[in-house]
């Protein structure tokens, strides 16, 4: 049995990278397994809030330290769950951004040697924080905060640019790119970041 393939969409926050997502995923020709970083925080926040519901701290605990404490652990197990399903012949789609030379790496390290499809996900960055603006449930300025570390690629297999494309004509055209005979061979190209 092959590998799944991996479906890596590039962009920041607000770029468009869970519509395209939904749409890769609804289309029925291709079957696809959309995993998001958001789905694996939000579950263990409900475990937590389920699990434990009269849970009352001793002490004030700083935003950024539960994030060190929690996130990077989240990570690793959210790029084992993409390499598992993949191992498992299962088509993968990864929403998350990747803003920083640790995830990066880890996620490099774990699945490099494994079929992916890099995708950039683009849009202005006046569009991104409008996209902000009319979501309501993203810190504005979020995106710009992470555009310059998230593309600091030059080469993908494919571009997309959900200001000119529909987040259905987006994931046409990365279906049309799978149907094409091209290889998957912009990742294999990265290497680790310092």
């Amino acid at each position: 049995m092959e590998q799944g393939l991996i479906i890596f969409l590039n962009g920041t926050s607000s770029s468009g990278k869970t519509s395209i997502a939904m749409e890769l995923k609804n289309q029925g020709e291709v079957p696809f397994h959309h995993l998001s970083v958001d789905q694996f925080a939000q579950n263990y926040d409900q475990f937590i809030d389920n699990t434990y519901p009269d849970m009352k701290p001793t002490r004030e605990v700083e935003p950024h330290v539960m994030t060190d404490i929690l996130f990077d652990p989240i990570i690793s197990l959210y790029y084992a769950t993409i390499k598992l399903f993949s191992e498992m012949g299962l088509n993968v789609i990864v929403d998350t951004v990747i803003s920083n030379d640790k995830w990066f790496n880890g996620f490099y390290d774990l699945l490099s040697d494994y079929p992916i499809l890099f995708v950039g996900v683009h849009c202005s960055k006046e569009e991104l924080t409008r996209r902000e603006q009319s979501r309501g449930d993203r810190a504005i300025g979020l995106a710009h905060s992470q555009f310059d570390s998230v593309y600091v690629y030059d080469e993908y297999d494919l571009e997309v640019n959900t200001e000119e494309l529909s987040s259905a004509e987006c994931a046409e055209k990365i279906l049309s790119y799978m149907n094409s005979e091209q290889k998957y061979s912009a990742f294999k190209k990265l290497s680790r970041r310092d």
